[in-house]
């Protein structure tokens, strides 16, 4: 059975906004959608003073209106609902593990929100074993523009990108859009690499031959892949933050990696992650690899 493309719910309508993109992503790709309302029992206060039973048929309710809602929109479309009575953070990086993908509403520029608060979405987006899609409610209103591509950060290079760039090809090819593969580089401080990387390096042609050289080997295997996918690569000199954001303005998807190595930082995203997700305009995939 195929793995679905899993959204959090909460009512709300940047919930509501990343159920919408969920339904159409796993309407691309011919996958099934799984809508997740979770919640844990709270001390009362003056915001949740309510009792269980109520709090349970609220939510019950959101997913049963949110489940027919997206049917109607998109009739062919396999979906399942499901309320579960634990944590968000392990609700969902439990069902993670058997998802494509998770889907969540972030409101624009500014905290992870919607299904998840604060710390929460942080910790869901920093130990999920899948990718996760931060939607934004304004960018489902944005028409479809003639240029449009799906963009990559690729900062690894070789094995470590093989998951980052299977994900963004796969999305290029379901949207039938071209691929934009971006690596920036920097002029590194002296005695910063070793010899036999300096006479590698010379014998490339220099430092950005040298970088768009690792870049072409990298993307080989998923061009040999996904041949139909037109790949533009784009190597530039320059903060890979900034580099990544000003190639990204007319993405209509941005994916960037996470690395997975270091479990004593499960907290934390890279720097070029994290800002992303507070500028970038459009949804974004933070896709977990080695």
């Amino acid at each position: 059975m195929p793995r679905p493309i899993t959204t959090g719910l909460d009512g709300s309508t940047e919930s509501r906004a990343a159920a919408e993109w969920a339904a159409r992503e796993a309407t691309l790709r011919r996958l099934p959608l799984h809508l997740v309302h979770a919640w844990a029992m709270e001390a009362p206060t003056a915001r949740t003073a309510m009792e269980p039973e109520v709090r349970r048929h609220w939510a019950l309710r959101i997913l049963r209106e949110a489940e027919a809602d997206l049917s109607a929109r998109h009739p062919d479309l396999s979906i399942s609902a499901e309320q579960v009575h634990e944590p968000p953070v392990a609700a969902l990086l439990e069902r993670g593990e058997r998802a494509e993908a998770l889907v969540l509403g972030s409101r624009g520029h500014g905290a992870v929100t919607g299904f998840l608060l604060g710390s929460v979405g942080l910790r869901v987006l920093s130990r999920a074993a899948c990718p996760v899609v931060l939607v934004r409610k304004e960018s489902l209103r944005e028409p479809d523009r003639a240029g449009d591509e799906v963009v990559v950060g690729v900062q690894a290079t070789g094995e470590p990108a093989g998951a980052l760039l299977d994900f963004a090809f796969t999305a290029a090819a379901a949207r039938r859009l071209p691929l934009r593969a971006v690596r920036a580089w920097r002029l590194p401080p002296l005695f910063a690499h070793s010899p036999e990387a300096l006479r590698q390096m010379d014998e490339d042609g220099g430092i950005e031959a040298h970088e768009r050289r690792a870049l072409a080997e990298t993307l080989r295997p998923l061009r040999e892949k996904f041949p139909d996918v037109p790949v533009v690569e784009h190597v530039e000199l320059g903060s890979a933050t900034e580099v990544l954001l000003t190639a990204a303005t007319r993405a209509r998807l941005l994916a960037v990696g996470r690395r997975t190595e270091h479990p004593a930082l499960a907290t934390r995203l890279g720097h070029v992650a994290y800002a992303v997700l507070h500028h970038a305009h459009c949804p974004i995939a933070v896709v977990p690899h080695d």
